[in-house]
């Protein structure tokens, strides 16, 4: 089934969405230029998400991708929730306090966030009450526990992360009268998601990441080409340091069961995640959930199965690994992406597409024919071939969607074959799942003037 370059691109450009800071005075004051975002679904629905938006009451940005697993519901929660729970783990005592008076009161809430969306993203109405209520809790907590200390970054976000986490384990334990919320709930908690995300307050760069997505820096060198630094470790069996952290956990009886064929416990890819509670709650926590549980849960048999060689859980956690970068002016990107994209590009080559796409210039090579002889016919093809390799370039407007044409379509000379574009993208349903994975790009494009400033004030 053969597409046009029109049907491509209208494939391409779906979910695309692309957000400009604004200037002040004519001035630009955030170390963040803007963000280009875009999905590709392989599965039926996509179960990644992308959330991204700016913190009102406290500086700074905040922008995420999230890979769900067993179905989408996960993912769903946590792109809705997990950045409340970081802005208020982020706030100062009193500001804490004025929000608590105001819900006291019945007064207008002071707004922490504000969203960066796709009409297409969506917000679940039906829990917004239940959600509220968890999180309320927890700045009542963290009222409670006032230190009079400024919070670091790093504790924030892992304060947040498990937070959540526990609060999705909790709200499935206690279920809900209303069965419809009930069962959004245990859907919430015995689905799956990973999480990577980014804080960018001035030169700060804080990436919190659970799981698999991944964060990376381009960096244009003084030659004008581009590197990639790695600023996420993948939580799965390629990781030696996670697959140590899981078999210490553990009793040296299980060492030999606990990861197997690359998995957690034979079944589970990633070794940190959100929800998942078959690999965090004891047999008996499970049973009774599931028994008191809607019909619908009954019947559902992922749920009734229990894990084999499941001796001591929880056997998964969904505390993130942190890492702290100081933006440089030479750092002029960041790309958050679900594994769909790493799948199928390098590092190396994803910095290289995006730093050449948003500075517009290649660094032409002369073209090379290695002694072959070659007529100026064949010449004369190679060039035009070259050209229409730039102008793709300026057919998308946005990073993003540049990428993931080159993620999907690339052939072994790392240009976009529109045949196999179009072969890729007009695969139906049931088999595009077994050609590649729901793909999520957020690139985040960086001021190296703010930068340069900032690094001059410190």
């Amino acid at each position: 089934f053969y597409l046009t370059p029109p049907q491509v691109n209208s494939i391409l450009k779906a979910n695309e969405y692309s957000f400009k800071v604004p200037e002040f005075d004519g001035k630009n004051v955030s170390s963040v230029l803007g963000f280009d975002s875009n999905q590709l679904p392989a599965n039926a629905p996509i179960e990644d998400r992308r959330s991204a938006a700016t913190c009102l009451q406290t500086r700074g940005m905040l922008l995420g991708v999230f890979d769900g697993h067993a179905g989408c519901a996960c993912a769903q929660a946590v792109s809705e929730r997990l950045f409340y729970y970081i802005a208020v783990s982020l706030l100062p005592h009193e500001t804490l306090l004025e929000i608590e008076n105001a819900v006291e009161s019945g007064r207008a809430l002071l707004p922490i966030l504000q969203w960066h969306k796709h009409p297409n993203d969506y917000f679940s109405k039906e829990a917004s009450k239940l959600y509220f209520n968890s999180l309320r809790t927890y700045w009542q907590e963290l009222i409670d526990l006032n230190s009079g200390e400024t919070t670091d970054v790093r504790e924030a976000l892992i304060n947040a992360f498990k937070r959540l986490d526990n609060d999705i384990s909790l709200e499935a334990q206690v279920g809900d009268p209303n069965s419809f919320l009930n069962y959004l709930v245990l859907q919430v908690a015995f689905s799956g998601a990973t999480a990577c995300v980014a804080h960018v307050d001035g030169i700060d760069l804080h990436v919190a990441n659970t799981g698999d997505s991944r964060a990376m820096l381009g960096v244009q060198e003084e030659d004008g080409s581009w590197s990639a630094v790695n600023l996420s470790y993948d939580h799965n069996a390629q990781n030696e340091r996670e697959v140590e952290r899981v078999k210490m956990e553990h009793p040296k009886s299980e060492e030999k069961s606990v990861v197997k064929q690359d998995r957690l416990l034979g079944l589970l890819m990633p070794f940190r995640a959100f929800g998942d509670v078959k690999f965090k709650w004891s047999i008996e926590l499970q049973k009774r959930v599931v028994e008191s549980g809607p019909d619908q849960l009954n019947d559902n048999e992922y749920t009734k199965f229990i894990p084999p060689n499941y001796h001591t859980p929880p056997y998964l956690t969904a505390e993130p690994e942190v890492i702290h970068h100081k933006l440089r002016p030479q750092d002029k990107f960041l790309v958050l992406a679900t594994d769909g994209l790493w799948e199928t590009m390098h590092r190396q080559d994803v910095a290289r597409i995006v730093g050449e796409y948003l500075t517009g210039v290649h660094h032409q090579q002369p073209i090379a024919v290695g002694g072959y002889k070659v007529t100026l016919g064949q010449m004369h093809g190679l060039l035009t071939e070259r050209r229409a390799k730039i102008s793709s370039v300026f057919e998308d407007q946005n990073a993003a969607t540049h990428l993931i044409r080159h993620a999907v379509g690339n052939n072994e000379f790392g240009t976009v074959d529109h045949e196999r574009l179009s072969k890729m993208l007009s695969l139906p349903e049931e088999l595009a799942r077994m050609y590649r994975d729901d793909i999520t790009i957020i690139v985040v494009q960086f001021n190296s003037h703010v930068i340069g400033a900032y690094q001059n004030e410190e």
